[in-house]
């Protein structure tokens, strides 16, 4: 439950009101003590000044003793002079460590100038000519000391009366502290209380009447600062809750609605989910998926299509309920030129309103009567593999959850035909893998005794020279061209089984066979390639390119010739033919003499069997031989 508060500004706010009078009261504080301390400061220094203005008086008074009595007084007298001389001093000066402070009042400062200019200009000359032995300046300072001590004792009533005066300023300024003390407490108590404990009252009461039921409870918003805000959230969070039970059941029912939705989502994904992991071949999983959507979403049409890694193609896998005509007009067209790869190319779901169509537009779908259409991707987590679509005869509208959830099982579909590739060209890998060993078992045993063979061959075709034998003799040409047939069909094997799989292009590799023949055994070959259908999976290639060698082998095997032909055909349908013009053979009475060609075209028929091909051998004695795979578009698995 989502309660938005009003904006609460700067001045309005009760942080700020606080911090203010605080510091307000600080500052007052601050200023009072400040001049009670200089106050204190001041009365300090001045009875430091009364008490060194009255020690002038009583050194004035001593001086005059010491320069009465006899001359042997002298040094001290100018001690008593230098003394005095100091403490005058030190009262012009001050000193703010003892504290010393001559008070800074006019009347003070001249009768203290008056005072430092009788010494100064008069006395303390008599002083110093009378500790020096005249005895007429002795008299004569005697004479005169009265009236300085006069003058000093007038100073000294001075500084009293200033000390006396600041006293009753230091009394005031306690009384105002303390007065000021008891009225910003007071005024801070009420002020917590306007602010602070009133709201929360309020707040609390409207609070105790919602916790009863009171859902009308609603507490009224007389400031602008925190707890206005609050208050008015508050009203704002019972308007909502009274709302929220006004309504409640059907608010219950929306969110048990929404949560059957989510229980349906999960279980269409879990239910696909299983699917796709019990389906094996693209074909299945791609059949399966489509009538699961189109039965869950209820859509009269439905294509799905992969996208060729090779060549960006889309080829059709699965199609329900749409008329030859559609599927004829998008068969196999390039992803970035097809409606259904729109999808693919701008990396999201695409929906398609034929209401809105031009008129001279013609879209196949719109024709065939669908009024909707929503392409989505297929998508695995390293790249997109192709798209499906959903047609409608009714123009409806996907809603948003619906498109995710679509979305999710487009990345399901995606995953498990990347699965399904992936445990493919495994099982592929494990046959090149074995053919491998295969060949190294055939180069390290039957290779090498071949060679073995040739050699004692070519000792003993030697031997024979020497010592001829006529039985022998005619002996040893078989065993030469048995050895050598037999090293060639060894050769031939192990290239055959080095030929690397995976080649997404059906001619490269179809090529590469053809060529690595020609250079074998010597027979001009002619390699034609013609159409541009789509690639075939990794297992058709496979044993399309397995049945070529063996025909190639037979040739050179069996044909007696020099010149053959392998015409290869990749449209809707994909045919692969390999003609020679060689000696030929009689196919319906081939005898045992023909056993290992027999036995080739077993394996071969076997091979195209497998990938659901079709297999026809043509051939004459004396007119060469045809052989024939034909694959048709319903037998081609996707790529």
């Amino acid at each position: 439950m989502a309660v938005l508060l009003p904006d609460v500004t700067r001045w309005h706010s009760i942080s700020v009101r606080i911090v203010v009078v605080s510091l307000l009261a600080l500052g007052i504080a601050l200023a009072m003590i400040g001049g009670t301390l200089w106050l204190s400061w001041q009365l300090e220094g001045g009875a430091a000044a009364i008490n060194d203005a009255g020690s002038v008086r009583m050194r004035s008074f001593r001086l005059a003793l010491v320069l009465q009595g006899p001359r042997q007084d002298a040094p001290r007298a100018l001690q008593e002079i230098a003394s005095l001389e100091q403490t005058l001093t030190a009262l012009q000066r001050g000193d703010p460590a003892r504290p010393l402070v001559l008070p800074g009042e006019r009347s003070i400062r001249i009768q203290y100038e008056q005072v430092d200019d009788l010494w100064t200009d008069h006395l303390a000359d008599l002083a110093r000519r009378a500790a020096g032995g005249d005895g007429l300046a002795a008299d004569r300072f005697g004479a005169e000391v009265d009236d300085f001590v006069a003058k000093v004792d007038v100073l000294v009533s001075a500084i009293e009366h200033d000390n006396a005066r600041k006293t009753g300023w230091l009394r005031l300024s306690q009384a105002v502290l303390i007065a000021i003390a008891i009225m910003g407490t007071v005024t801070m108590i009420y002020l917590l209380y306007l602010w602070i404990i009133r709201p929360v009252l309020s707040l609390q009461a409207g609070i105790s009447t919602l916790a009863a039921g009171g859902f009308d409870a609603r507490v009224p918003v007389e400031t602008r600062d925190e707890f206005g805000a609050l208050a008015s959230g508050f009203n704002a969070m019972a308007e909502e809750l009274q709302g929220i039970y006004r309504d409640l059941e059907q608010r219950v029912r929306d969110k048990t609605g929404q949560l059957e939705a989510q229980n349906h989502e999960l279980a269409a994904l879990y239910e696909m989910a299983a699917f796709l992991s019990r389906a094996d071949t693209v074909e299945a999983q791609s059949g399966g998926f489509v009538q699961r959507v189109m039965s869950r979403f209820s859509a009269e049409g439905a294509s799905l299509r992969i996208q060729n890694p090779a060549d960006q193609q889309l080829q059709l896998v699965v199609a329900e309920g749409l008329s030859a005509e559609i599927l004829g007009s998008t068969q196999c067209r390039l992803a970035h030129d097809c409606v259904c790869g729109e999808a693919g190319s701008r990396g999201h779901s695409v929906m398609h309103d034929f209401r809105h169509v031009p008129r001279h537009a013609v879209v196949p779908c719109s024709e065939a009567g669908f009024k909707h259409m929503a392409v989505f991707r297929i998508t695995s987590p390293q790249a997109t593999l192709g798209s499906f679509a959903l047609h409608f005869r009714h123009p409806e509208a996907l809603g948003a959850g619906e498109i995710k959830l679509l979305e999710t099982l487009g990345q399901q579909l995606g995953t498990a035909i990347e699965n399904a590739r992936l445990r493919t060209h495994e099982r592929l890998l494990a046959v090149s893998e074995e053919r491998n060993l295969v060949a190294q078992g055939l180069h390290d045993s039957l290779a090498q005794s071949l060679n073995f063979l040739n050699l004692q061959v070519q000792m003993l075709e030697k031997a024979l020279q020497q010592a001829p034998h006529p039985e022998a003799g005619r002996v040893l040409p078989g065993l030469r061209a048995g050895i050598a047939e037999s090293y060639n069909d060894v050769r031939e094997l192990l290239a055959n089984f080095r030929t690397r799989l995976g080649n997404h292009d059906v001619r490269q590799m179809l090529q590469a066979a053809v060529v690595r023949f020609q250079e074998q055994s010597g027979v001009v070959t002619v390699f034609d390639y013609g159409g541009g259908g789509t690639s075939l999976s990794e297992e058709q290639r496979l044993q399309i390119l397995f049945i070529l060698q063996e025909a190639l082998s037979n040739i050179r095997k069996h044909a007696r010739t020099s010149n053959a032909v392998v015409k290869v055909r990749n449209q809707e349908d994909f045919s692969l033919e390999i003609v020679d013009l060689g000696c030929g053979f009689d196919v319906a009475g081939a005898g045992a003499a023909e056993g290992g060609r027999q036995i080739g075209l077993h394996i071969m028929r076997e091979r195209a069997a497998r990938i659901g091909a079709e297999l026809v051998l043509w051939s004459a004695v004396g007119q060469g031989t045809q052989l024939k795979v034909l694959l048709r578009a319903s037998a081609r698995q996707t790529a």
